[in-house]
């Protein structure tokens, strides 16, 4: 069954956040301080939440203290934590297969929590999308390692997230999402600033570059870009947000090959245009004008004269 129908519009602005998001391995190899990753977390999500906090002028009340406490440990301080685990304990390719599981992991989490079912078309193009993300991610990229408390902190993170759309999905109103987003964004900062103390000491000293790339992370990553995806996130089925969500590991390729100079071949180039087309089938309005383009192209054949029609 469709749920809500959302405009072109929509799902375009939705797919910033995961473009973005894209980005973030690249500027994080490139300009950030090695082997600081709760530094990083924190430093990306708290001055973010709390620039938005200044914007919104509002603090939660009654029943939302707890939710923005829940939500921002799910979606940034226990997320952001256990990502960043993963990354310094598993092969790029195994942590970014186990990622792409995320659409499915959502659809399931939105049908547990809000009952929300998924057309069988979205289901087929999540299962396609992820089959495309594990061939461009993996291909190439062989290692007989496998840490198993890596792996168990991927999959931590993937389904903290996912439950923590759910929940976004049930709970926010579409008119109050950056009211909501600001305080998610400073409860997960609050909350990743004593592990990075305990972890990792004091925090480094930051060259201009460090400080560029936490600003984009912080404000475009971070507040523009969950603004974003919770807005899109109450307009839109989970499920197709969720695969809207899979053009992340297509832009991180893309810029790992302009600016790491990884490599990129005809399997990788298949796989893409693979992920891609999943994200638009996913998508109600793109399935609609498809069918209508298909129907159109459909011609009843008219009797010739003197035939009868059987």
């Amino acid at each position: 069954m469709e749920g809500k129908s959302p405009t072109t519009g929509t799902i375009a602005l939705t797919a910033i956040p995961a473009m973005v998001w894209g980005s973030t391995y690249a500027v994080t190899q490139l300009w950030l301080p090695a082997d600081r990753p709760f530094f990083a977390a924190a430093a990306r999500v708290l001055p973010a939440g709390l620039i938005l906090l200044l914007w919104v002028r509002r603090l939660p009340r009654g029943r939302w203290w707890g939710r923005s406490l829940l939500l921002g440990a799910l979606n940034h301080g226990l997320f952001f934590g256990l990502l960043y685990v993963a990354a310094f304990r598993l092969p790029s390719g195994l942590g970014s297969t186990i990622t792409a599981l995320s659409p499915l992991v959502v659809m399931g989490a939105a049908f547990l929590v809000i009952g929300e079912r998924q057309p069988r078309v979205t289901l087929g193009a999540a299962l396609v999308g992820v089959a495309g993300v594990v061939t461009l991610v993996s291909h190439g990229n062989r290692s007989g390692t496998v840490d198993l408390l890596g792996v168990a902190a991927a999959v931590g993170a993937v389904v903290s997230s996912a439950l923590g759309f759910a929940l976004v999905k049930r709970w926010s109103p579409p008119e109050d999402v950056l009211v909501t987003t600001s305080w998610q964004l400073v409860a997960g900062g609050l909350l990743l600033v004593p592990v990075a103390a305990v972890a990792e000491g004091a925090p480094p000293t930051l060259d201009l570059p460090a400080v560029l790339a936490l600003a984009y992370l912080g404000l475009v990553g971070s507040a523009l870009g969950y603004v974003l995806w919770f807005r899109g996130l109450t307009r839109m089925d989970a499920g197709a947000v969720a695969v809207v969500g899979l053009v992340n590991p297509v832009v991180g390729t893309a810029l790992g090959v302009l600016l790491l100079a990884e490599p990129f071949g005809p399997v990788h180039l298949v796989a893409v245009v693979v992920t891609l087309g999943s994200v638009l089938v996913a998508q109600g309005p793109v399935r609609r004008r498809l069918t209508g383009v298909l129907g159109r192209g459909v011609r009843t054949p008219r009797p010739t004269v003197g035939s009868c029609p059987t």
